[in-house]
């Protein structure tokens, strides 16, 4: 099966807090992905010496469900869906529903 997200895509989050905010995907597992500055938290952590962690507030993003998010497609200025074309010579590569334009070169 082919994720319709992947790794370095720019998407726009289209529910909850941070709707309506750009970003490019960190990482992508588990039906859920991570968006550099979309859904911000903040984390206390304890020091660790051995790690060489020094501890405090630390602000990171948290994951957000990948339904939670679109494709954004740079033509048109906003999310669109995406689908799978399959090639002639079997390859498949992922495509905007709305125009067909193919977003993997």
């Amino acid at each position: 099966m082919m994720n319709r997200i992947k790794k370095g895509d720019q998407v726009i989050v289209i529910a909850g807090k941070d709707k309506g905010k750009k970003g490019d995907v960190v990482s992508v597992g588990g039906g859920k992905v991570v968006v550099s500055n979309v859904n911000m938290i903040k984390r206390h952590t304890k020091p660790n010496p051995q790690a060489g962690v020094a501890g405090g507030v630390i602000e990171r993003e948290a994951a957000i469900d990948a339904s939670n998010v679109m494709l954004f497609n740079p033509a048109s200025g906003k999310g669109e869906r995406v689908g799978i074309k399959v090639l002639e010579n079997g390859r498949k590569i992922r495509v905007f529903r709305s125009s067909g334009d193919a977003i993997d070169a």
